[in-house]
Formats: C-alpha cells, sequence, structure tokens
C-alpha cells in the first residue's frame, strides 16, 4: 500500500478531472460540427489527456522535490504539490520514470492520430510534448510563459486536438471552446501561486505573483474570468458557437464573489485558501456547462 501511494501521489489523482472535462469539450464542438464519433478514438484520445496531465504533475513533482522547493513550500490543499517526495525521497527513480513513461504514451497516441488524420495536427502535439517537458525546469522562469502555459496546454492544444482527432480538421467552434479553460486553467495555476511566492522566488521563478505582487495578480485574475465569459458571448454572436453554448455563463453568480473574496485576501493566505476551492469550481463547472450548451445546440 505503501509503494502503491508513493506512485499514485505524484499523480495528484483528485486533480485529474480537468482532462475528461476538456476532452467533452472538444468532444462537444466535433459534434456540433457535424463530425461522427469514433469510440476507439475518443478512448485513445481521452487516455491521451490522462497521461498529458499525469505526465506534468509527476514531473512537476520530481523537478521540484530536485530544486528544494518541495520542502521549503507552504503547503495548502490546492497549491504546494502532494509533498510525497519530500516524504519519501526513494521514491523520487520511480516518479521520474512514471512522467517520462506517460509522456512517452501521450506522444505515441498522438503520432497515432497523425497518422489517422493528417500531419495538421502535428504542431498541437510537438507543442504539447514540449510544454510538458520544459514547464516546472524553463517556462515556470518567465513570467509570460508561466501565465499563458497552463491554458494553452488544456484549453488551446486539448479541446482544439481533441476536436481535430475527432473531426480531420480544425473549427472554429474549438477555437472559441478552447478559450474557456485556456483562461480558466491559467488562473487555476495563477491564483494557487499566490501561496508559493516566497518559496518559488528561493528557487528562481518567476511569475506574475512574484514579479507584480498577489494584489496585481489577483486583478489579472479577475480580467482572465471576464474573457472567459467574454469568449463564449463573442462565439456565440459570430456564430461560431451556438447560443445555447451561453450556459456556460451558469458559473457567473459563483465567479464574482469568488474574484472579489481572492482580491480581497489575495495577501491573507488562511483567508484565501476557499477561494482557492471555490476557484477550481469555476475552472469544472464552466467548461462542463459549455459543452452541455454546445450538445444542446
Amino acid at each position: 500500500m505503501t509503494a502503491l501511494k508513493q506512485l499514485l501521489g505524484p499523480m495528484r489523482l483528485p486533480f485529474l478531472v480537468l482532462p475528461p472535462v476538456c476532452v467533452l469539450l472538444g468532444v462537444s464542438t466535433a459534434v456540433w460540427g457535424g463530425a461522427r464519433i469514433n469510440l476507439l478514438h475518443l478512448i485513445l484520445v481521452l487516455v491521451g489527456a490522462f497521461t498529458a496531465h499525469i505526465s506534468v504533475n509527476v514531473l512537476n513533482e520530481y523537478f521540484d522535490f530536485k530544486s528544494g522547493l518541495d520542502l521549503r513550500t507552504r503547503r495548502t490543499p490546492f497549491s504546494g504539490g502532494s509533498g510525497t517526495l519530500a516524504a519519501n525521497p526513494e521514491a523520487a527513480p520511480s516518479a521520474l520514470i512514471t512522467g517520462v513513461t506517460t509522456l512517452a504514451l501521450t506522444g505515441l497516441i498522438g503520432l497515432y492520430f497523425v497518422f489517422v488524420r493528417g500531419a495538421a495536427l502535428l504542431p498541437l502535439g510537438l507543442l504539447g510534448l514540449v510544454v510538458i517537458v520544459l514547464y516546472t525546469p524553463w517556462i515556470t522562469r518567465s513570467p509570460l510563459l508561466c501565465l499563458i502555459a497552463p491554458g494553452l496546454g488544456f484549453g488551446t492544444l486539448m479541446v482544439m486536438g481533441t476536436d481535430f482527432a475527432l473531426s480531420g480538421s480544425y473549427s472554429w467552434a474549438s477555437f472559441f471552446a478552447s478559450l474557456v479553460p485556456f483562461f480558466l486553467v491559467n488562473n487555476l495555476l495563477l491564483l494557487n501561486q499566490l501561496p508559493d511566492v516566497e518559496a518559488d522566488q528561493s528557487i528562481g521563478r518567476r511569475h506574475l505573483p512574484i514579479l507584480a505582487g498577489r494584489r496585481t495578480a489577483s486583478l489579472v485574475y479577475g480580467l482572465f474570468l471576464l474573457a472567459t465569459y467574454l469568449s463564449i458571448v463573442v462565439g456565440a454572436i459570430l456564430g461560431r458557437l451556438p447560443w445555447t453554448a451561453l450556459l456556460g455563463l451558469g458559473s457567473l453568480p459563483l465567479a464574482v464573489p469568488t474574484f472579489l473574496g481572492a482580491y480581497r485576501n489575495a495577501e491573507a493566505i488562511e483567508k484565501l485558501i476557499p477561494f482557492l476551492a471555490r476557484n477550481v469550481l469555476i475552472v469544472i463547472l464552466t467548461p462542463l456547462l459549455t459543452a452541455i450548451g454546445i450538445f444542446l445546440g
């Protein structure tokens, strides 16, 4: 049981709810565009999404352990990693193997879809692998890239990649739909960085809360929330999404008080934690509602 916990801990299983939601969003745009879904392809897309997320999680845990960050981080239920490797240093080699293996599986699934759907998928796939490998050791040292890389992975790459893998072409519907997790997942990492400012800075990271301060970062969080909902509205107005996609606006009553709470408590980490939890709910609920709306359209 201990060995199993050491294996599963760095995967951060409670957070693996995000890939199926993003895949569902891509499936919804593919279906709305007239694609007939191949069950095998859908399963492979879902497996690839899970292995990609597991890979970036495990490699993040491994590199954070090797850098010493795990020993300096003030861990919360939503930030600071799982703490598995800090408590079990002997598990680090197996974590690295897990990260590399799931990365390889992701790449193999991507190559399969390049073979059956065409080389137009290759740029997205290669960019996704680069983001996974470079996120912790390099991207976290660039404020702009660190701000947009999470959303790029789960939004642009996962949603549009799913649509392409199932339909064989890119679509404006998948682009506008992908903007929902793009802004929200960027926000997820942005808000979760607030408790880690001092620890992250001590090992050379340079993300927005370090560069501009927690309060400014919380304002950017609010702008990204606004951009999320505007993406749905603009997509519907332009006819790139069905009007029923506006169901995604159903999380707005939760988003407004969450932003206000995050802004007011940006410097008070204990008081901020409940808003980190609410933000996770927004990140899951909004693309889920949007996908349901697109299916209804």
